[in-house]
C-alpha cells in the first residue's frame, strides 16, 4: 500500500474537516437555512479577499471567472492590455479574442515577472484600454508578479485591474481595496483548500460602472444578474451548495489562523522548499519566486516527464511538470493551502530519491537537512 500525496499547486489537499462538512446531509438551496450560510461566506469572503466589495461566486474552475471578468467588464469595440508572462497569462488574450476584444499583449520571457514601468509605457501608447489583465501568481512558471506596483499605474489611469489570484491568493499576499485592484479572481482548489469546482470574483465601484454598460453576450456569468441576487444573500442559478458548505469551513479555518500569519506560513514553506532544491544542487527557475508554488530546473541530460511520473507512481508524491514550452523542463514544487512542514520534507526526500534513480549525482539527504535546519 502506498499513501498519496497531493503536492501540485491545484488541486490541492483538502482539510478533513472541511471533508466532513461537505460530507453532511444536503440542503436546498432556496431556503433561509441556506441563504444564512450564504451571507456568512459572502461576509468571511470580503475579509479574506481584503475587500469591502462584494466576492461573487460561479460554480465553475477558476476560468469562469476570467471569462466573467471580460464579458462584464468590457464592451464591444473595447480594448485591453494583456500581461503574459506564462500559461495563464495566455488565456486572458484567448478570452478577449473569443469575444472580438483586441488584445495589446506585453510578452514576457517566461519565468521574468511584469515590470510596471513597461505597463505605464504601454498604457499611454494605448489611451484607448480599458482594463489591464495582470497574474498575481503565474502558475506555470511559479513567478509572482508585483501587483502593487502595477496597480499603482493603473489606478491613475481610466482602465481597471483585473488580476487573476486563482493559484496566489492566501499564498502571496494581494491588497485588493488597498492597491486598488478592481477586479480580483480566485478558484476554490487553490489556497482555499477545497476541490475544484467555485470561482471568485471581487468587483470595485470603478469596475461596476463598466459591467453597468458592457454589451457582450453573457448569461450564466451575468455580474448583474449576480449582482442582484447578492443583496437577497441569494444566488441567481443553482449553487454548489456542498462546495459553498465546505467554503464556509475554509473560511472560518483562515481567519482562525489570521491572513497575516497564513501568508508567513506560505512563505516560510517556500524559502524552505527553494532552500532544499539548491541545496541538492538545482536552480531555480522563476526570476521572482512565488510562495504558491517553486518552479525548478531539471538537470541536463534528464528526462523531466519521467521525474514527474517516478515521484507520482513509485514514491506517492503528485507533482507537477512544466506546461507547452516548459514541458520536460521544468518540475513544480506546491507550498500551497493544506501543506505543511512535513509534507515539505516529504517532497524533497521524494525529490531526492528519483533523482539518484534518473541517475544525477545527488547527495541524498543534503535537501532534507537543509529544509529542516530551517524548520527547527
Amino acid at each position: 500500500m502506498k499513501k498519496y500525496r497531493l503536492m501540485s499547486p491545484g488541486p490541492t489537499p483538502v482539510p478533513e474537516k472541511v471533508l466532513l462538512r461537505m460530507a453532511d446531509t444536503i440542503i436546498h438551496h432556496r431556503t433561509p437555512r441556506f441563504r444564512a450560510v450564504l451571507k456568512g461566506v459572502n461576509d468571511k469572503l470580503k475579509k479574506v479577499f481584503r475587500t469591502d466589495n462584494p466576492v461573487f461566486i460561479f460554480a465553475s474552475s477558476g476560468t469562469g471567472a476570467m471569462e466573467a471578468s471580460v464579458v462584464n467588464v468590457l464592451s464591444k469595440g473595447d480594448k485591453a492590455l494583456v500581461i503574459r508572462g506564462g500559461k495563464f497569462g495566455e488565456r486572458f488574450t484567448e478570452i478577449c479574442q473569443a469575444y472580438g476584444i483586441e488584445a495589446v499583449n506585453y510578452d514576457l520571457t517566461w519565468g521574468e515577472a511584469a515590470d510596471a514601468v513597461v505597463v505605464e509605457k504601454l498604457l499611454k501608447e494605448n489611451p484607448g484600454v480599458k482594463a489591464v489583465y495582470a497574474t498575481l501568481c503565474e502558475t506555470s512558471t511559479g513567478v509572482v508578479n508585483d501587483i502593487k506596483e502595477i496597480a499603482k499605474v493603473v489606478s491613475s489611469t481610466d482602465a481597471v485591474l483585473v488580476v487573476d489570484a486563482i493559484s496566489g491568493l492566501s499564498a502571496d499576499d494581494l491588497r485588493t481595496d488597498e492597491w486598488g485592484v478592481d477586479v480580483a479572481l480566485c478558484g476554490s482548489q487553490k489556497g482555499l483548500m477545497l476541490p475544484p469546482g467555485l470561482a471568485f470574483l471581487s468587483l470595485s465601484p470603478k469596475a461596476e460602472k463598466l459591467v453597468e454598460r458592457s454589451d457582450l453576450p453573457k448569461y450564466y456569468f451575468c455580474l448583474k444578474a449576480a449582482m442582484k441576487s447578492y443583496g437577497k444573500d441569494d444566488t441567481p442559478w443553482t449553487p454548489a451548495v456542498s462546495l459553498i458548505m465546505g467554503l464556509d469551513a475554509v473560511l472560518d479555518m483562515l481567519l482562525e489562523e489570521g491572513l497575516d500569519n497564513v501568508l508567513t506560513r506560505h512563505a516560510r514553506l517556500a524559502h524552505a522548499t527553494r532552500e532544499a532544491v539548491k541545496a541538492i544542487g538545482l536552480e531555480i527557475f522563476s526570476r521572482r519566486p512565488s510562495n504558491a508554488v517553486t518552479s525548478v530546473r531539471v538537470p541536463e541530460g534528464l528526462d523531466g516527464a519521467a521525474l514527474v511520473k517516478k515521484m507520482r507512481d513509485e514514491q506517492g508524491v503528485t507533482i507537477a511538470g512544466g506546461q507547452a514550452a516548459l514541458k520536460g523542463r521544468i518540475f513544480r514544487l506546491a507550498h500551497l493551502g493544506y501543506m505543511d512542514e512535513y509534507d515539505t520534507i516529504t517532497a524533497i526526500a521524494g525529490v531526492e530519491m528519483v533523482l539518484s534513480q534518473l541517475g544525477y549525482g545527488v547527495e541524498l539527504g543534503k535537501g532534507v537537512a537543509r529544509a529542516q535546519e530551517l524548520f527547527k
